[in-house]
């Protein structure tokens, strides 16, 4: 059995992941949150999941780095710094980081890819969102997984070709660009619909998540398949034996 070390205990993923780790027959090694032993957490982990915050980030790959343990990064609203943090650390240990820890939206990125891939241009591509009242990253970390997912299939840079925020005048749709767009309200805990447009036909493909207990499960599954692994960037694909 696996001892798995919860970074981010008190968070609403907190007990979710707790749960999921009994469910999976798994030893749950202890909670931190901020001001807590983590250095002492990381020892008695066999492997470590991350769900705190950004800032956090760097305090918690030094901890695995220094324990010489896993870590599953499923902490959204990452910025370019902390995907360096990331690369760095996965010199030492093995690292997955993603958006999304629910093993239907790895399989959902798996087939926008696909789509991407094979329909040209001439298909708009749009990614639309919806998350709680509470939530305060947008586009959502699953958003931008989609959008990366889209963009790779059709081999193009996503920071380039990102539409976010449309307002006013903005002019006809720029082709190839990958558009988004973010609604918050309620409790919903995370849809996520890829629009493919062309002209007389549209195809949609969506996930929708009714219970953060789907995040929990995939970062468990996760973080058992993580143990054992040579230090490396991995992915959730890779679990789900997709790459």
């Amino acid at each position: 059995m696996a001892r798995i070390g919860i970074i981010g205990s008190a968070g609403r993923m907190g007990q979710a992941l707790v749960d999921a780790i009994a469910a999976a027959g798994q030893v749950y090694a202890g909670g931190v949150d901020k001001g807590d032993d983590l250095a002492a957490l990381a020892a008695s982990s066999d492997v470590l999941v991350d769900f705190s915050a950004p800032g956090a980030l760097e305090g918690n790959l030094d901890a695995a780095i220094a324990a010489g343990v896993p870590i599953v990064v499923g902490t959204t609203g990452l910025e370019e710094r902390h995907h360096w943090l990331c690369d760095h650390a996965a010199d030492s240990i093995a690292v997955l980081q993603t958006g999304n820890t629910s093993l239907g939206v790895t399989l959902l990125a798996h087939l926008v890819r696909e789509a991407a891939s094979r329909l040209g241009e001439d298909w708009d591509i749009e990614i639309v969102e919806t998350h709680h009242r509470m939530k305060v990253d947008a586009p959502s970390g699953t958003a931008l997984l989609l959008g990366q997912a889209a963009a790779d299939g059709r081999g193009i840079d996503l920071a380039a070709h990102s539409a976010r925020g449309r307002d006013g005048i903005t002019g006809a749709r720029k082709v190839g660009d990958i558009g988004f767009a973010a609604l918050r309200g309620g409790s919903v805990a995370g849809d996520h619909t890829v629009h493919f447009l062309a002209d007389d036909e549209r195809i949609a493909l969506s996930h929708l998540a009714e219970n953060r207990r789907i995040f929990a499960r995939g970062a468990v599954r996760a973080a058992q398949w993580l143990i054992g692994r040579e230090p490396g960037r991995y992915t959730m694909p890779q679990v789900l034996g997709l790459d």
